[in-house]
């Protein structure tokens, strides 16, 4: 599917709900699986990166019934309760949690030989780090010395828990934490750096299972072959599809927004954060409490932004977000220096980094990156005349949409081919651009 952008959208002032938050979504299907009894969710986000979640489990044996769209009854029956036929293959899509996170439960679940294999983008996307640490627990990857897609996945005989220093990789942490639940002994997992806790949040009612104590490194512990009760869980909206819209709202004359019932998970807020650090009018009201994680209304009003200053400490805060930052960098007159994690930003759906370098240089925007720092000589004013936005052959949702939003902030036209992509994380994301009033043609390719 092609997406072509032509026209710079007009002021808007509007309220909506963004979609719902696909980490939590996918987790709570693995969790429920791994759980004891019947486990339901709502407002499930029904991205194709969920739906390739629950065609995985279903291979694994898991009952799921679709009870109405966005809501579903898990039937649990354990730890170590997956099983699969001879010669089954997995195929994750897109799905970099999935298949991280549904790894870390193959590897400690008994009699489990199975191929995994995933899409173009994610088959590039090197599990080398997860391998290496899965295989402490016992399992075995085959190719020996391969960590890419398509591998074949056996099984620990005897898991033992142990004891891992985690990064900022919130999808390892939680594959580590899955493996654990069905190893004998203890799994330590100590975090210099906080990364995204919804797993912990979602087995927190386990405290049979899982205990966290927060200090200068904050340290989880993981009892293995303890059982795990029932989640009834109800989705809130995705800070990360909700910063494409504040985003939209911060550079657009005279505009407001509401982006309700959105979680503001401090984990997940750093694109907020620095925003509002950096002149944004961004506001949490409504605050509630639910299923352990804080939903707000996040309200977003035009503003007149200062070029960021980000230290590195924010990365793994808004890990998703550099993207759409990038493209507000290159809308404020001054420079920008941006410091990142390159090596991650370079392991995701595509290379972010080179990705969004070739997306502004389209454009007429000057972008220097060494190692981790990253400079962009912003201009208010663009020449959008002979200028055009071309994506091709990029299955990257995130550089997709942040294309979408630097077209309709500046004017330039964009083409932005495999936008089916973006279906991954954010299926109404044209709808709600359209309910915004931006204008858009479609073709299918």
């Amino acid at each position: 599917m092609q997406v072509i952008f032509q026209k710079k959208i007009n002021s808007f002032n509007r309220s909506i709900y963004p979609d719902t938050d696909k980490s939590i979504s996918i987790r709570s299907f693995i969790i429920a699986s791994i759980s004891e009894g019947i486990s339901r969710a709502s407002n499930v986000l029904e991205s194709t990166d969920v739906l390739q979640t629950i065609k995985v489990l279903k291979k694994l044996g898991v009952k799921i019934r679709k009870i109405k769209k966005g809501q579903y009854e898990i039937y649990g029956k354990g730890l170590g309760s997956f099983y699969c036929k001879k010669n089954t293959v997995l195929n994750f899509s897109n799905s970099g949690t999935a298949a991280r996170l549904i790894q870390g439960c193959l590897s400690t679940n008994p009699d489990i030989k199975v191929k995994l294999t995933g899409d173009k983008s994610l088959s590039a996307r090197s599990m080398k780090e997860l391998c290496k640490i899965l295989q402490e627990f016992g399992a075995q990857y085959f190719p020996k010395n391969k960590f890419n897609f398509p591998l074949t996945l056996v099984s620990s005989e005897l898991p033992v828990g142990i004891k891992y220093s985690a990064g900022i990789s919130s999808q390892i942490k939680s594959a580590v934490i899955l493996a654990g639940l069905n190893s004998f002994g203890k799994t330590n997992i100590i975090e210099k750096i906080k990364s995204r806790d919804h797993t912990e949040k979602m087995l927190k009612p386990n405290t049979n299972a899982i205990k966290m104590k927060k200090g200068k490194e904050n340290l989880i512990e993981i009892k293995g072959k303890e059982s795990l009760k029932p989640i009834n869980i109800s989705i809130p909206g995705d800070p990360s599809t909700a910063s494409f819209y504040a985003a939209l709202c911060l550079k657009s004359i005279n505009s407001k927004i509401i982006l309700r019932r959105v979680h503001i998970n401090p984990s997940r807020i750093g694109f907020f954060n620095i925003l509002k650090k950096h002149g944004g009018k961004i506001n949490f009201k409504n605050k509630k409490y639910k299923n352990n994680e804080i939903i707000a209304d996040v309200h977003v009003r035009s503003s007149k932004l200062k070029p960021f200053k980000i230290l590195k400490k924010f990365y793994v805060t808004c890990v998703d977000e550099f993207p759409i930052i990038f493209c507000l960098a290159s809308t404020i007159p001054g420079v920008s220096v941006i410091e990142v994690n390159s090596e991650n930003l370079m392991n995701k759906e595509s290379n972010r980094l080179l990705e969004m370098k070739k997306i502004l240089k389209q454009i007429g925007i000057k972008c220097i990156i060494k190692k981790d720092r990253v400079k962009i000589f912003g201009k208010e004013k663009l020449n959008t005349q002979r200028k055009l936005i071309n994506v091709s052959g990029v299955l990257d949702h995130r550089i997709l949409m942040s294309s979408s939003i630097l077209s309709l902030l500046t004017g330039v036209k964009s083409n932005l081919k495999n936008f089916e992509q973006v279906k991954s994380s954010c299926p109404n994301f044209l709808s709600t651009i359209k309910n915004l009033g931006g204008r858009f043609e479609i073709k299918k390719v």
